[in-house]
This record gives C-alpha cells, sequence and structure tokens, in this order.
C-alpha cells in the first residue's frame, strides 16, 4: 500500500490493486523463469498494464522484488501456522519442509539480490524474513518432536540448515525438484526416531 505524507498506510483503489496484483503475479512467474534479471517492460505487458503503471507501484526493480519475495514469504508463513493445527505432525512438518525447499528453489536468486542492494535495511529485510519463517519451522519440528514422530535429538537449527543445504545440492540438477525430493525423503526418514531394541 502506498502511504500518504503522515506516514499512514492509505489503500488503493480497486482497479490500482487489480494491477498491483497482476504485476506481482507475473513478477513472481518472470523472476522465477528468468532470475532478477527478468526484463520489467516483460512483466508490465504479460499483466496487461503499461509500463509507467508498473513503476509508479514500483519505482526501482528492488522494490518489485522486495514485493514478490514479501508475499511469497507471508504465504509460506500463513502455510506453516494452518499447519500447526494438523493432527498429523509428521505430515504437518514434511509439507511445509517441501514447501521452504520449493520457495529457495526458486527465489533464491531474489534473497541474494535484496541482501546486497545499497539500500539500507536490505540486510535487516532478508534477515526478519528468515527469522519469521525459522519459527514457524521450529514450531511445527517441535509439535512432531513432542508426538514422538521425529527424534528427541532433532535440532531446529540443524534440519533448517539441512533444508537450505538441500536446496542450493538440488539447483542446478537435471531435475531440481525431483533431486530436492529425494533428498528431503533421505532426511525426513533420518529424522525418525530409532527403535528401541530389547
Amino acid at each position: 500500500m502506498r502511504e500518504t505524507p503522515s506516514g499512514a498506510a492509505r489503500p488503493m483503489r480497486a482497479d490500482a490493486r487489480r494491477n498491483y496484483e497482476k504485476l506481482l503475479d507475473q513478477a513472481r512467474i518472470a523472476f522465477a523463469d528468468h532470475g532478477v534479471d527478468a526484463s520489467l517492460d516483460d512483466i508490465a505487458r504479460r499483466a496487461g498494464v503499461a509500463s509507467g503503471t508498473l513503476y509508479r507501484h514500483f519505482p526501482t526493480r528492488l522494490d518489485l522484488i522486495e514485493a514478490v519475495l514479501g508475499e511469497r514469504v507471508a504465504e509460506l508463513t500463513e502455510q506453516g501456522r494452518k499447519l500447526l493445527d494438523e493432527p498429523d505432525t509428521s505430515a504437518a512438518l514434511a509439507i511445509w519442509l517441501r514447501a521452504a525447499i520449493g520457495h529457495a528453489l526458486t527465489f533464491r536468486g531474489l534473497s541474494a539480490a535484496v541482501m546486497n542492494s545499497a539500500i539500507d535495511g536490505g540486510a535487516e529485510l532478508v534477515s526478519a524474513w528468515h527469522t519469521e519463517t525459522f519459527a514457524i519451522g521450529a514450531a511445527l519440528l517441535d509439535r512432531a518432536k513432542q508426538s514422538g514422530a521425529v527424534t528427541e535429538s532433532a535440532q531446529d537449527t540443524d534440519v533448517l540448515r539441512m533444508i537450505g543445504a538441500i536446496a542450493w545440492a538440488a539447483q542446478d540438477t537435471v531435475d531440481p525438484t525431483a533431486q530436492a525430493d529425494r533428498l528431503l525423503t533421505l532426511l525426513l526418514n533420518g529424522l525418525r526416531p530409532t527403535a528401541s531394541h530389547p
């Protein structure tokens, strides 16, 4: 949302909101397919708006990147919150970890672009996003541990670092999604409690 000079948020008109959402949808696709250097004019064209409309909403490329990433992080966080009510704690954890890997694979270059930006607060913004998603992942892991679906020795920092490692290892393979899924399956198998023997 735009802000008034006093800093208070001012709601967009309905048509402006529609254009904003169309631009975000097309930017998400373009950045996923072509990375941070995707053509902004092409994004505007695919959204069915003039380039000037894009720049009114997003004065710089970084503004658009931040909006796309912020929206996706919010979706990932909301998905995690809903999964906290899922009775099957093992399935809930697996679903969210798979979604987090998919996010990392799709938008890996965007976080770096924000982090490395010259604009003050870029690193802090990415750090806040990571903190938010980490908290959800840790909560889902804790529920799975409490239910006995995951070994008590599993540490949230270790598991979430491995998620990043899986995305990194899979990103340049022939089929990144399939490779990431195989590696995640190995991780999930390793998280299961070891059966006790008499």
